[in-house]
C-alpha cells in the first residue's frame, strides 16, 4: 500500500514537518505533532547510544562510572578533613607563651575529660614548694619552660582569663566561646630538672635553706632598692611580688638577719619597666648575673664553705666564667680571702650592688644559691639535684689553688714517711699540750706539721694538701679537710658538750662524701680545762644537756668559746696507731 504525502515529507527534515502538518486538518495535525516528537527525541537517543558505542566499549564505560563515583567520596572526605576542627564544638587547645629569649613558661592543655589533678612534688622535702603562676606570697613560679595542665572549668580562686589574652588565635578565642566569660583554674605543676619538654626546672624554689630564682627575658637589677624586675608577656592574677635573702642558710634567724632583703618583681611587660619607678636601662650586660650575699656567718671558715663556696659553686659552675656576679652585704675581706675561686668562676670584676643607683639589664638573672635539698646536710653537695659532685668540687680547688696530690698513693707512702697536721688554735678548744702529741706522733712514725690556719687559704691549702692525716678539735678549721687528698685520714676530737650530733653532721658525713678516712676521739671531763675550772660535780662538766637547755647562747659560750684541750697521750695513742695503719693498707691495694 502507498504511503500518504503527508509521512513522506515527514522522513525528510523537520523544517519540512511543519509546512506537511499545516495541510492536514486540525485533529491530525496534534496527533502527527506527538507523533513527530517522540520521533525526533528518539534519534537524539540513538545518536547519543551511538557517539558513546563509537569512543568507549561497555566495560570502559563502567570504569568511567565507578571512577566517577570514587571521585565524589574522595572530594567529599577531603572536605570532612578540612573542615573538622573548625567542626568541633571544644577543640584542644595548646598555647606555649614565650616570656622572652628561652623563657617558655605556660601551656594550657584542656584534657577530653576535665578532672582536677594534684601536683606531684613527692620526691622533694616537705619544707620546699615550686610554683609558677604568681598566687599568693608563699608561693613560687617556674622557669625556663615549664608546663601547667589546667582544665577548663572556672574557679574562683587561682585563674587566669583565656579571652583576655590577645595573643591567642582567633579562632583558638573563638572555640573557648569567651562570652561566656570562660577562665582556666590551676590544676597540676609539674617540675622536673633535667627534660626540657614536659616538665621543667622551676623559676623560683622555695626550698628547706634556700630561695633562689632563675629568671630570663627582660630583667632589671637596681641596688638602692634592692628590687629585681623581671618583665612578663603573659596575663596573670594574684601576686607578682617575693621576697628572699640570697643567702644559702635560711631558717638560720641570726645568719639571715645579717642578709639584706630583696624583692623579685614580675611586670606584665617590658613597657611596664619603662614606666615603673626605676631608671632606664643604663647598664646593659652581655652576660648572665647571679646575685648573693656575703652576709650570714662569712668569714667562719665553716659556713664560707657550707653556705656561701660551695652553693656558689654548684650555682655557677655550669657558665664556664661568663657570669657577673653581683654581690649584697659587701665584705671586701671575704672577696680577698677567696679571689682565686672567684676569678675561676667568673671572668668578671665583682660588682657591689646594693649602692648601685642604675639599673643594671640583663637577660638572664639567678637570684640567691642552690644548695642540698635536705636541712642538716653540710660541706655536700646533692648529686640527685646537680650535675656536680664533691669529687668534682675538690678537683675544682686543686686547679685553683694549683694543689698537686689529688690522692694518697702506694707510691708516695713507699718513698717518704706520712705526714700529720695538727691544727693549732689561737683562741677557744685549743690544744693545751700540742708539743706531746706532735712528738708522740712522730715516735710512731709521722712527720708532724704544727699549723694555724691564719696564713692565708692559698697557703695554707698548699700545707693541707701535702699531708696525710689532718688532726683537730671539733671547729671549723677541720673545714680545710676540703684541701686533702683522697684516701687521706681526718680526726676529730670532741670536747666535752655533747658535740657528738655536731661531730657527724658536719665532718664525719661530709668526710665520706670525700673519699677520706675518718677517725674520732672523744675527751674525758679530765682532759678538759672546764673541769679544772668549775670542778667534776658542777653541772657543766657533770650535764652538759641541762646547760643547752638555756638556749644556744649559753651552751656556745661554756662549751665553744671557755673550753680548752689537753689529751691524755696515753689514751690517745691507739688513735694516731690506727691513723697510721688505715693509711699503710694503701700498700695493700
Amino acid at each position: 500500500m502507498e504511503q500518504p504525502n503527508w509521512f513522506l515529507e515527514v522522513s525528510c527534515s523537520t523544517r519540512k514537518i511543519k509546512v506537511c502538518v499545516t495541510l492536514l486538518p486540525k485533529e491530525k495535525q496534534k496527533s502527527l505533532c506527538n507523533l513527530m516528537r517522540n520521533k525526533v527525541m528518539t534519534e537524539k537517543d540513538l545518536l547519543y547510544d551511538t557517539i558513546l558505542a563509537r569512543s568507549f566499549s561497555k566495560n570502559e564505560q563502567k570504569k568511567l562510572g565507578y571512577g566517577a563515583f570514587v571521585a565524589s567520596l574522595l572530594f567529599v572526605f577531603t572536605l570532612c578533613t578540612v573542615f573538622k576542627p573548625y567542626l568541633s564544638p571544644l577543640p584542644i587547645v595548646e598555647l606555649q607563651v614565650s616570656v622572652d629569649a628561652g623563657l617558655r613558661m605556660l601551656r594550657i592543655t584542656e584534657p577530653q575529660k576535665p578532672q582536677a589533678i594534684r601536683s606531684s612534688n613527692d620526691a622533694a622535702s616537705e619544707d620546699s614548694e615550686e610554683l609558677i603562676v604568681p598566687t599568693k606570697q608563699d608561693d613560687v613560679i617556674t622557669p625556663s619552660t615549664v608546663i601547667i595542665t589546667q582544665s577548663l572549668v572556672g574557679s574562683d580562686n587561682q585563674k587566669l582569663s583565656v579571652c583576655n589574652d590577645t595573643s591567642l588565635p582567633k579562632n583558638h578565642l573563638d572555640s573557648f566561646n569567651c562570652t561566656t566569660n570562660t577562665t582556666i583554674s590551676k590544676e597540676q605543676v609539674i617540675s622536673d630538672q633535667n627534660k626540657l619538654e614536659g616538665t621543667m626546672k622551676p623559676i623560683c624554689n622555695k626550698l628547706a635553706r634556700t630561695d633562689f630564682c632563675e629568671l630570663s627575658g627582660d630583667v632589671r637589677i637596681h641596688g638602692k632598692s634592692a628590687t629585681v624586675f623581671a618583665a612578663i608577656t603573659f596575663a596573670f592574677s594574684g601576686n607578682s611580688t617575693w621576697q628572699m635573702r640570697p643567702y644559702a642558710r635560711k631558717g638560720d634567724k641570726a645568719a639571715m638577719n645579717r642578709v639584706r632583703e630583696w624583692t623579685v618583681k614580675l611586670e606584665q611587660n617590658a613597657d611596664q619597666l619603662e614606666n615603673a619607678s626605676l631608671s632606664r636601662c643604663v647598664r646593659n650586660h652581655s652576660v648572665p648575673a647571679m646575685l648573693f650575699s656575703l652576709g650570714g656567718y662569712s668569714m667562719n671558715n665553716f659556713h664560707d664553705f657550707t653556705d656561701i663556696v660551695i652553693p656558689l659553686y654548684t650555682t655557677a659552675r655550669r657558665f664556664n666564667g661568663e657570669v657577673q656576679f653581683l654581690v649584697t652585704n659587701k665584705n671586701p675581706r671575704w672577696a680577698e680571702k677567696f679571689k682565686e675561686l672567684l676569678r675561676k668562676l667568673s671572668n668578671y670584676e665583682v660588682i657591689y650592688i646594693d649602692e648601685e643607683d642604675e639599673a643594671h639589664c640583663f637577660s638572664s638573672v639567678v637570684v640567691g644559691l642552690t644548695r642540698h635539698r635536705e636541712y642538716y646536710k653540710e660541706l655536700t653537695i646533692d648529686p640527685s639535684n646537680s650535675e656536680y659532685s664533691m669529687s668534682d668540687f675538690r678537683s675544682f680547688l686543686r686547679d685553683a689553688y694549683s694543689l698537686r696530690n689529688a690522692a694518697v698513693t702506694t707510691r708516695q707512702m713507699r718513698r717518704r714517711r706520712p705526714r700529720i697536721l695538727i691544727l693549732a688554735r689561737g683562741r677557744s678548744r685549743a690544744f693545751v699540750n700540742a708539743g706531746e702529741i706532735a712528738r708522740a706522733a712522730r715516735l710512731i712514725g709521722f712527720k708532724v706539721v704544727v699549723a694555724e690556719a691564719n696564713t692565708g687559704l692559698a697557703d695554707f691549702s698548699q700545707t693541707v694538701n701535702s699531708c696525710d692525716v689532718m688532726l683537730g678539735v671539733h671547729g671549723a678549721g677541720l673545714t680545710n679537710m676540703v684541701f686533702l687528698p683522697e684516701n687521706a685520714v681526718v680526726v676529730q676530737i670532741l670536747p666535752i658538750g655533747g658535740f657528738e650530733w655536731l661531730a657527724k653532721t658536719d665532718f664525719e658525713d661530709p668526710s665520706k662524701g670525700m673519699n677520706l678516712r675518718y677517725l674520732e676521739y672523744k675527751i674525758a671531763p679530765e682532759e678538759s680545762t672546764l673541769m679544772h675550772k668549775y670542778g667534776r660535780d658542777h653541772e657543766i662538766v657533770r650535764d652538759p644537756s641541762a646547760v643547752a637547755k638555756h638556749g644556744w647562747e649559753m651552751f656556745k659560750s661554756v662549751y665553744l668559746v671557755q673550753q680548752n684541750v689537753s689529751v691524755d697521750i696515753n689514751r690517745f695513742k691507739p688513735v694516731l696507731v690506727k691513723a697510721l695503719e688505715l693509711l699503710q693498707s694503701q700498700l695493700s691495694v
